[in-house]
C-alpha cells in the first residue's frame, strides 16, 4: 500500500515534516495540562500556598491548551493542503498512464474501472492523507508520552490502564479482519455499478426504443443491492466501535477511581496527599492513552478500504504497456509507403491467428482496399500500422521503416487515421477539426474549412448555428452518423498526412455524398498513400489495388476487373451489390 505515497511530489515533503513538528507540539501541550491539574491539586490541598500560585498554574494550563488548539487547526490546514496535492497529482498520473495504454490494457481494466480508479480510489487515499496523517502521527506519540508519565507511579493503576488499552486492541483486530476482505468487494461492485450506468446511458435510445426501462433498472438494482448490502454489513460491524470504546474509557476512569481510592484509604496519611494526585494524573493520562486508541481505530475504519484502492492505483501505474515507443525520429528514404512482410496476428488471449502470412506493399499515392466477409481481419489488418495492436508474427514497415522502431508521436504525425466509429470531442466544429498535434502548426480557420469542404461537410456546418463554431456534444450525439464520420474525414485531412487510413469510413455515406466525397479525396491525396476498409463495392472498384481477405488469408490481389476474373469470393461480394451489367460497365 505505502507504494502509492511514493508519489508525494518532493517539494511537499516540508508540510508532512511542519504536519509531525506541530502534532508532537500539539500532544506535548495536551500532556502538560494534566501536570498543571495536579500542581493545582496539591496547591489546594497545601497549607500556605497563595493564590496566585493557583492562578499562574491554572494559566499555564490555559495557555497550552490554547496553543495546542492553534497547532490542531494549522495540521488540519496543512494535512487538506497535502492530501489535495497528492490527490492532483495521483489523478494526473493514473490520466497520463492510461494514455499509455494499448487496446489490450484497455480491455484488461475495463473502462469502467479506470474511471472508478482515477476517481473513488483517489478519494478513498485523500481522505487516509487528510484524516488519517496527523492521526497517525499523534496516536502513538500520545500514547508513549502518556505512557512514560505514568508508568512506574502506581502499579495497580498502571494495570487498570493496561487492561483498557488490550481489551481496545483486541476488538480493533476482531472487527478489521472481518471488514478488509469487504472493501475490495466494495470498489469491485463500484466498477461494476459504473459499468452498467455507463452502458445504460450511452445505450438510452437502444433501451428506450425497445422498451427495456425495466431490464435495465433491474440490473442497476440487483448490482446496487448487491453494494448496499456490503455497506451495511460494514457499517453494523464498525457500529460496535463506539459502545465499545465508550465502555472501556468510562469503565477505566472508574477503574481508576476505585483502585485509587482503596490505595488511599490503605495509605497513611502523609502518603494520602501523593495519592489523590497520583490518581488524579492517572485519571487524565489514563484517558490520553485510550483516547491514543480511539484515534487508531478512526485510522483502522479508513486504512482497509485506502489500502484496497492503493493497491487498485498501483496496478495501473505499474502495468506495463503492450505498445512501446521506439526511438526513431529522423528521415527516410521512402515517403507515403506501407508494407506487409509475412504478418500474422493473434489477440493475446486467442489460440487461433486472425491474420495468416500478410503481404502487400503500397506505394506513395496509391490507393490500397481491403474487402472481405465480417470477421476476415479488415479492421485488425490496418490498425497494425498506427500500433493499435503489434503483429504477432512479420514485420510492418511505413517509409521503409519498423513501426516498432518509431517514437509513437512520430509515426502517429505520419498518418490520418479515420476509425470505424467516428467520435466526436465536447468543443465546436473547429476544435473537433483541428484536434491534436500533427507536429506542425495547427490548422487554422482557413485550413479547418478547406478539410471540411473536401469531407463534403460544408453545407451541413455552415448551416449550423455559429458555424464552425457550432457546438459538438461528447460523441457527436447532436449531430448525424453521416455528419460525425465527415467532420472525422475532415479531422485527418486537416492533418496533412502521408498516409490515410479509412476504417470503414464512407458506410454511413449516401452513394452520391460518398462519390462525391472519393473524387474531392483523390484530387487532395495524390501525392499521398490511402488504405481504406470498406464494405461497398462502389467505395473501392477505383482502386489501384485490392486485397480481398476470407477467414484472416489474403485470397485475391488486382485492380476492380483483374478480381472479377480471377477471384470468386470478391465477384460473390460484387455480385451481391451490383448487377453484372454494372460492373462490367464500372
Amino acid at each position: 500500500m505505502f507504494k502509492v505515497f511514493r508519489n508525494i511530489d518532493k517539494k511537499d515533503i516540508w508540510i508532512v515534516l511542519v504536519i509531525a513538528t506541530l502534532v508532537v507540539t500539539s500532544v506535548f501541550l495536551d500532556l502538560r495540562i494534566p501536570e498543571y491539574m495536579s500542581e493545582i491539586t496539591r496547591l489546594v490541598q497545601t497549607e500556605n500556598s497563595t493564590m496566585n500560585e493557583i492562578l499562574t498554574a491554572g494559566g499555564h494550563m490555559i495557555l497550552c491548551a490554547v496553543c495546542s488548539l492553534v497547532c490542531t487547526i494549522t495540521v488540519g490546514y496543512f494535512s487538506s493542503l497535502l492530501a489535495a496535492k497528492f490527490s492532483r497529482t495521483m489523478r494526473r498520473k493514473i490520466f497520463e498512464k492510461v494514455e499509455s495504454f494499448g487496446v489490450s490494457e484497455i480491455k484488461k481494466f475495463k473502462t469502467s474501472s479506470l474511471i472508478t480508479r482515477t476517481t473513488n480510489d483517489v478519494t478513498q487515499i485523500e481522505m487516509l492523507l487528510a484524516m488519517g496523517l496527523q492521526l497517525l502521527i499523534k496516536s502513538p506519540v500520545m500514547a508513549i508520552m502518556a505512557l512514560t508519565k505514568i508508568l512506574g507511579k502506581s502499579t495497580e493503576l498502571s494495570l487498570v490502564t493496561g487492561v483498557g488499552v488490550v481489551i481496545i486492541v483486541v476488538t480493533n483486530l476482531t472487527i478489521i479482519s472481518i471488514v478488509s476482505p469487504r472493501f475490495k468487494i466494495i470498489q469491485a461492485l463500484t466498477d461494476k455499478l459504473n459499468g452498467v450506468a455507463r452502458e445504460n446511458i450511452l445505450g438510452v435510445r437502444v433501451v428506450s426504443a425497445f422498451n427495456a426501462e425495466k431490464f435495465m433498472m433491474n440490473r442497476f438494482g440487483k448490482v446496487n443491492e448487491e453494494l448496499s448490502d456490503i455497506h451495511l454489513k460494514i457499517t453494523k460491524t464498525f457500529a460496535l466501535f463506539d459502545p465499545i470504546m465508550n465502555f472501556v474509557m468510562h469503565f477505566q476512569h472508574l477503574g481508576i477511581y476505585i483502585v485509587g481510592a482503596m490505595l488511599i484509604i490503605k495509605s497513611n496519611m502523609m502518603d494520602k496527599i501523593t495519592m489523590f494526585s497520583n490518581m488524579v494524573v492517572f485519571s487524565s493520562y489514563g484517558i490520553q492513552v485510550i483516547f491514543s486508541f480511539l484515534m487508531l481505530t478512526m485510522i483502522f475504519m479508513i486504512l482497509p478500504r485506502a489500502r484496497v484502492s492503493a493497491n487498485r492505483i498501483n496496478e495501473v501505474l505499474d502495468e506495463e504497456p503492450s505498445i512501446k515507443s521506439g526511438d526513431f525520429k529522423g528521415k527516410t528514404n521512402e515517403k507515403g509507403t506501407v508494407e506487409f512482410k509475412n504478418v500474422s496476428f493473434k489477440y493475446p488471449d486467442a489460440d487461433e491467428y486472425l491474420l495468416k502470412n500478410i503481404s502487400f506493399k503500397a506505394n506513395q499515392g496509391e490507393t490500397v482496399a481491403f474487402i472481405g466477409s465480417t470477421g476476415s481481419g479488415k479492421s485488425t489488418l490496418i490498425n497494425l500500422v498506427p500500433r493499435l495492436y503489434d503483429a504477432t508474427l512479420g514485420e510492418v514497415f511505413v517509409d521503409g521503416v519498423n513501426v516498432k522502431d518509431y517514437d509513437l508521436h512520430e509515426l502517429n504525425n505520419r498518418i490520418g487515421y479515420i476509425s470505424q466509429t467516428a467520435f466526436m470531442f465536447t468543443g465546436s466544429v473547429y476544435d473537433n477539426v483541428s484536434y491534436g498535434d500533427n507536429g506542425k502548426t495547427k490548422p487554422n480557420l482557413e485550413k479547418v474549412k478547406e478539410a471540411v469542404k473536401i469531407a463534403q461537410g460544408k453545407d451541413f456546418v455552415e448551416k449550423m448555428d455559429k458555424s464552425y463554431k457550432a457546438h459538438i456534444a461528447r460523441g457527436g450525439t447532436n449531430i448525424s452518423g453521416g455528419q460525425k464520420q465527415r467532420l472525422s474525414i475532415a479531422r485527418a485531412i486537416a492533418r496533412d498526412p502521408e498516409i490515410y487510413i479509412f476504417d470503414d469510413s464512407f458506410s454511413a455515406l449516401d452513394y452520391q455524398t460518398d462519390a462525391k466525397l472519393r473524387a474531392e479525396l483523390k484530387k487532395h491525396t495524390k501525392d499521398a498513400t490511402s488504405l481504406i476498409v470498406a464494405q461497398r463495392i462502389g467505395t473501392i472498384m477505383n482502386a489501384d489495388k485490392i486485397i480481398v481477405l476470407d477467414k484472416g488469408e489474403c485470397v485475391g490481389v488486382g485492380t476492380h476487373q483483374e478480381l472479377l476474373k480471377n477471384c470468386d469470393i470478391y465477384k460473390e461480394i460484387a455480385l451481391s451489390q451490383l448487377s453484372e451489367e454494372e460492373l462490367q460497365n464500372a
